[in-house]
């Protein structure tokens, strides 16, 4: 006789035969032999994941590409909602802990013809950027630390003031992650800043890849690891956000830099005008202040025309103008004014610097390709 004993496992409802006398000695027999087989494979683990993903629902999810059409602020909390939830989804089923490395070559192909197509130089490098600027060297723990571990994908750290905005850019780039499910988002989203950086005619940077990633939102930093435009004291506050980082004045100026490349929209950041005569017609959606008249190129003119002024079109933030009130900052920003060269050089390093900020590799050396 056999009775069925129902269990559950997650909520779905299982059963099996419930063994009387007569059969209990074949039942020891078997849980005997077993168990000999777990102790001979212990030294293996094994990870058993289920998931509810797929590509249809991933597609369904997200929404279309907000550099070709812009959507109402009303509409914010659902965007970050929907693609929040297909981001999570695969990073519960598919997590790896390295990246690997013919993968991370053809990704970056693909992020090439992906700026080629839509012109969004300036917000995959902020996401990058947004991702590892969140990194504490006062804090020893990972990924309590914060820095370039993926988290930004995350509903509760892409709500953060400071990332208004940057569902874009996981919305652009959600195709590539599916493609290619061996990368992490952690090396995803630095290998799409410095491709940008590069493809938009700036320095090669030293680049090397194996992040792992943080596995939920519980990982997530508190809000206001991210500078600020606009504060009180602003060169006083780029070196209280930039030194937690371990970064020092002349990575503070490199990397201001890059804001050669953009626009600031006012209904993200606050910020800016709604269309100058730089951007009122593109590339991409229309729109926005630029710091610089051509601003999808890698360049110098950042320092040229903030040192000058002289163009009410062109964007200067609080914390751009201090670059060159602050004595110590501005030895480095009329340095770079005046030699493109010089400021590549640097800007390769502080790049480089500030996407392994807080990273932990696996392998320890990184990967290089």
């Amino acid at each position: 006789m056999t009775e069925r004993v129902f269990l559950t496992l997650n909520g779905t409802l299982l059963s099996r035969p419930k063994t009387t006398a007569t059969t209990m000695s074949s039942s020891l027999r078997s849980t005997t032999a077993a168990s000999r087989l777990l102790r001979s494979s212990s030294s293996t683990r094994s990870t058993l994941t289920l998931s509810a993903f797929t590509s249809l629902s991933f597609a369904r999810s997200l929404v279309s590409s907000p550099l070709l059409s812009s959507s109402p602020l009303s509409q914010k909390k659902y965007r970050v909602s929907s693609v929040n939830r297909s981001f999570n989804s695969t990073a519960a089923t598919t997590k790896c802990s390295a990246s690997d490395p013919d993968q991370l070559k053809n990704a970056r192909e693909d992020i090439k013809e992906l700026l080629n197509t839509k012109f969004c130089h300036p917000i995959l490098v902020r996401l990058g950027w947004h991702d590892a600027g969140t990194y504490n060297k006062n804090i020893k723990e990972w990924p309590q630390r914060g820095g370039a571990n993926g988290s930004l994908r995350f509903e509760i750290e892409l709500k953060h003031a400071a990332n208004a905005g940057l569902v874009n850019a996981l919305n652009l780039i959600k195709d590539i992650k599916e493609k290619y499910s061996g990368i992490t988002y952690a090396d995803l989203f630095q290998l799409a800043s410095a491709t940008a950086i590069e493809e938009a005619g700036g320095p090669k940077i030293p680049m090397k890849y194996g992040r792992v990633d943080a596995s939920g939102p519980e990982d997530c930093p508190e809000e206001g690891r991210l500078p600020d435009a606009g504060p009180p004291s602003p060169a006083n506050h780029l070196r209280e956000v930039f030194y937690r980082m371990g970064l020092d004045d002349k990575d503070i100026v490199a990397l201001s830099g890059a804001h050669t490349l953009g626009r600031s929209r006012p209904e993200r950041s606050g910020w800016g005008k709604p269309e100058t005569k730089y951007t009122k017609e593109g590339p991409g959606a229309p729109g926005g202040q630029s710091w610089t008249p051509e601003w999808l190129k890698f360049d110098n003119s950042y320092f040229k025309e903030i040192k000058e002024k002289r163009d009410e079109d062109l964007l200067v933030l609080p914390t751009d103008a201090a670059i060159f009130e602050d004595s110590s900052f501005k030895v480095y920003a009329e340095k770079y004014a005046a030699d493109q060269d010089a400021f590549f050089k640097d800007y390769a390093v502080a790049h480089a610097k500030l996407s392994n900020l807080g990273a932990k590799f696996d392998p320890p050396e990184g990967i290089v390709i």
